[in-house]
């Protein structure tokens, strides 16, 4: 991804969440220079990756297969004097713009509708053969157990659920699930509520994809994506 449009996108997110009076901590705006000279008072956000998180899941297309996301809190599992257990992000996510199916090992999450259109949720079991690292993903045919805001009740596999504005789903382990906003009905201000959060160890996609797509740097950054912060001074 361009670091140029990745600029745009930030941008455009910052406005739409002033616009929907979404305020974000103050780090989100420290820039490249300031974050060079952040001190290791700082660390829980550089080691629990907080603040700017945009992919394409590297299909190319970020219009059609991608998601922007903000963390604004984290713990971290690997880091015993950590003692958070939860983390919290707001993403947004655009008229069928897809993320791929993916299930999480570890992490159980509330997903939120926090307003604007409705996001469409699909989901499927994974097959018990899936549920280790090294075997092939594959759906189970088997009915979905479905939990959105306190009613469980089950569906079919491939079924897909339309969270309306303040609507919310739990998704558990092993459960596949991809999303896209529905058309014709706007862009999705989307919350994560959750155990704590690991990107880059805790997502099994069903179809290979890169969670965190390399850039191309055509002009400065304005702002560090998660990945990217300085060691501290």
């Amino acid at each position: 991804m361009k670091r140029s449009y990745l600029n745009q996108l930030i941008d455009e997110a910052i406005e739409l969440l002033n616009e929907n009076k979404f305020k974000l901590p103050p780090f989100a705006y420290f820039t490249p220079e300031e974050w060079a000279e952040k001190n290791h008072e700082y660390d829980e956000i550089r080691d629990n990756c907080l603040g700017w998180d945009i992919t394409d899941f590297g299909s190319g297309d970020y219009e059609k297969v991608g998601l922007f996301l903000f963390t604004i809190r984290n713990g971290n599992l690997k880091n015993p004097n950590d003692h958070k257990v939860y983390a919290e992000k707001i993403m947004i996510v655009k008229e069928n713009q897809v993320t791929p199916y993916h299930y999480h090992w570890y992490k159980q999450e509330d997903i939120i509708n926090r307003g604007g259109g409705n996001l469409m949720i699909k989901v499927y079991q994974a097959a018990d053969t899936d549920r280790e690292m090294d075997d092939t993903p594959k759906f189970s045919d088997e009915d979905v157990e479905i939990q959105v805001d306190g009613r469980h009740y089950t569906v079919p596999a491939g079924s897909v659920i339309r969270l309306e504005p303040g609507q919310s789903m739990t998704n558990t382990k092993f459960l596949y699930h991809s999303f896209w906003g529905e058309e014709g009905k706007g862009t999705v201000l989307v919350g994560e509520v959750s155990q704590c959060n690991d990107d880059a160890n805790d997502n099994r996609f069903f179809d290979k994809c890169g969670r965190f797509p390399p850039i191309e740097e055509d002009e400065p950054a304005r702002y560090l994506l998660c990945t990217e912060y300085p060691k501290a001074k």
